[in-house]
């Protein structure tokens, strides 16, 4: 198998309409974190020299969130001024690498910015398969029940991919067709550019679209491989609150896995709510209607909940936090909080005290109360 270079480009210019949102649809949180943050975190397996971020909608707000908490991978910005599809997004992209420093033998991943739930394992051996069988163009495929709204992939009578076709182009055939396009492809670079000047905006949409590369590199006699994803719900895209609430379920099942594996213990993982930045040590017992928000740290053996909230919150060793609400406070080793306690942002909790119904505090608590 080839080891050549590779590159990223993920497209994420897009307005995304559906959120019907003043944030950048890229910057959409699940978990806690922007949405575009998980597809980078994708690319950790395969491990690209560079990833080029197509920016459009809230370009200077998507760049800075970015360069504050992407994962340690070079970064390149580069922003599409006027929306017209993702083949001319993808040509955006492409401006990124100088001609001079072009590579024959170069790999580059295009992925869309909104999805989510792609698995570094499932890039990794994309990469692996367009490297193995030496394709043109590599593209992941998904299997559906209801295909509706997706690209559907073409193939020939030998099997072999000839084109994708989008759902206002299909015909009726073609739309009875369940394998879709996932909007993830490996091509080699030296022959993506090429074939990128050879679209055209005559579709429903009037747009240059990147699935056209398909059909460009066939046609001109070159390989084109489909992969299919080994679960179709990885690859499926957000573009609207439903959608974000399905990704974030999700994400949250693998949040809660991984701590479970981890030793901590969650009475009820259904009813328990850890955003994806928060830091547990083992023994921790978290009960139903526990929400971590943001940088909490949880010290070991320490016991939250039921019906607890913590945002940006310390939480010592063998602390116990119950049927509370905190933001931005520290909470020493041993120390008993709540019930119905209200922590302000600032609070200090210290070691081995207990706070009673609705203490609030800006303040180092030293009083002890107890059952004295």
């Amino acid at each position: 198998m080839s080891e050549r270079p590779l590159s990223a480009v993920l497209l994420a210019a897009g307005e995304g309409t559906r959120m019907r949102s003043t944030r950048p649809k890229p910057l959409h949180l699940l978990c806690g974190r922007a949405m575009l943050l998980y597809v980078l975190d994708a690319l950790s397996t395969c491990e690209p020299r560079r990833a080029v971020i197509v920016v459009g909608h809230g370009a200077e707000r998507v760049t800075k969130k970015l360069q504050e908490e992407a994962p340690d991978l070079v970064l390149d910005f580069v922003e599409q001024r006027v929306q017209r599809g993702t083949g001319d997004a993808a040509s955006v992209g492409l401006t990124v690498f100088p001609d001079d420093e072009l590579d024959d033998d170069e790999d580059v991943l295009v992925l869309p910015g909104d999805t989510p739930l792609l698995r570094p394992s499932t890039v990794a051996t994309l990469v692996a398969t367009h490297r193995q069988s030496d394709a043109a163009c590599t593209v992941l495929t998904a299997r559906l029940d209801n295909p509706t709204g997706y690209g559907r992939v073409v193939r020939g009578s030998d099997g072999r991919v000839q084109r994708i076709v989008e759902q206002g182009d299909a015909t009726d055939d073609e739309l009875t067709i369940d394998e879709v396009n996932t909007s993830i492809y490996c091509f080699r670079r030296s022959l993506l550019a090429p074939a990128l000047r050879r679209l055209s905006p005559e579709n429903a949409q009037g747009e240059y679209y990147l699935t056209d590369v398909v059909s460009v590199l066939h046609d001109a006699g070159y390989g084109v491989v489909a992969m299919e994803a080994p679960d179709a719900r990885e690859t499926q895209g957000v573009n609207d609150r439903v959608q974000l609430a399905t990704a974030e379920a999700e994400l949250r099942r693998r949040t809660n896995d991984r701590w479970l594996r981890m030793g901590v213990t969650m009475v009820d993982p259904g009813r328990t709510y850890i955003d994806a930045t928060v830091q547990l040590a083992a023994d921790v017992t978290l009960f139903p209607g526990t929400l971590l928000q943001g940088r909490c740290v949880v010290g070991a053996g320490a016991e939250i909940g039921p019906d607890t909230r913590l945002v940006d919150c310390v939480v010592g060793a063998d602390a116990v936090i119950e049927n509370s609400v905190g933001r931005d406070a520290s909470i020493g080793d041993q120390a008993v909080v709540g019930p119905y306690a209200v922590l302000e942002a600032g609070t200090v909790i210290a070691s081995g005290t207990r706070t009673g119904a609705f203490y609030t505090a800006g303040s180092t608590v030293q009083v002890r109360h107890s059952a004295e």
